[in-house]
């Protein structure tokens, strides 16, 4: 469903979901409090297969939520945080979004920290406005020294192996013009958590303008799904392979279970007519 005004832009923001009940009603709640919102704003709530009551409670808080326009869906198969941006990803293209922005769903980050740059334009001279929580003028909370100094050391090395200075390697807050999706060069990268890791890399190789910006994190009562000792021997081997070709890097397949498509449930939404769009 298309509801945007002739000649403007549309916005979807993507809220990834897992095991975060408690969190995504206060994420949603985050459009109601942040004045000057694009009134062709979007929300799409993709729920990743959760054990827990997240389904249901971002069902509740979507209906009282003012945003006019909005989607909740859950993957058919638990397909990683990776698998739930191709999700969207696609969604976003068949549904004609010109951007499409990633905002956690744990409620670690807030969409305030990007309405300066929304209202200012600059996401439309960039193909991607990336969060950094770890560039001057970012705040973190409850983040540890050993985690802070881990992610600096790692995105140094990044930026050196990709040529390009990569202020953060995957916050919950980050803005994609839907259109360099086009070719589908992220579709054969991890679905699991280190997704990000492969994009921004894929972003860079491919010549798309970046430009990072600083953000607000903090850790309170969310459940973590990283595994610390996992997700560096996974980044080393993925430096690894980054750093003998790129070429064959972002031909490789690097999915543990390939995929043909991500199919997956439309829930409810918001006008119901656009369920019928949407069939």
């Amino acid at each position: 469903m298309n509801t945007a005004r002739p000649g403007s832009e549309r916005i979807l923001v993507f809220v990834p979901m897992y095991r975060c009940a408690p969190q995504i009603p206060r994420v949603i709640e985050q459009f109601a409090r942040v004045p000057g919102l694009s009134a062709d704003l979007a929300v799409l709530c993709i729920d990743n297969q959760s054990p827990d009551g997240t389904l249901a409670a971002a069902e509740a808080a979507l209906a009282a939520s003012p945003v006019q326009e909005k989607y909740l869906l859950r993957n058919d198969d638990n397909y990683g945080l990776g698998g739930s941006h191709k999700v969207a990803i696609a969604f976003a293209q068949a549904q004609g979004f010109d951007y499409l922005v990633v905002l956690h769903g744990d409620d670690q980050g807030s969409i305030a920290d990007l309405q300066p740059h929304l209202a200012a334009g600059t996401h439309r001279t960039v193909d991607a406005l990336l969060g950094a929580r770890f560039m001057r003028g970012a705040t973190l909370q409850g983040y540890s020294t050993l985690r802070t100094a881990a992610n600096h050391v790692f995105n140094a090395i990044f930026s050196i192996i990709g040529r390009h200075w990569f202020s953060d390697l995957g916050s919950g807050l980050n803005l994609f013009r839907t259109s360099i999706f086009a070719d589908g060069f992220h579709l054969k990268y991890a679905d699991n958590l280190t997704f990000n890791y492969y994009l921004v890399f894929g972003l860079a190789d491919h010549g798309h303008r970046l430009r990072f910006f600083p953000i607000n994190w903090r850790e309170d009562d969310q459940v973590s799904n990283a595994k610390l000792f996992s997700q560096g021997l996974r980044m080393l081997k993925l430096l690894r392979q980054r750093l003998l070709s790129a070429r064959r890097f972002h031909e490789a397949e690097h999915r543990d279970v390939p995929r043909a498509s991500y199919p997956a449930t439309l829930v409810r939404s918001w006008p119901a007519s656009a369920q019928q769009d949407l069939a």
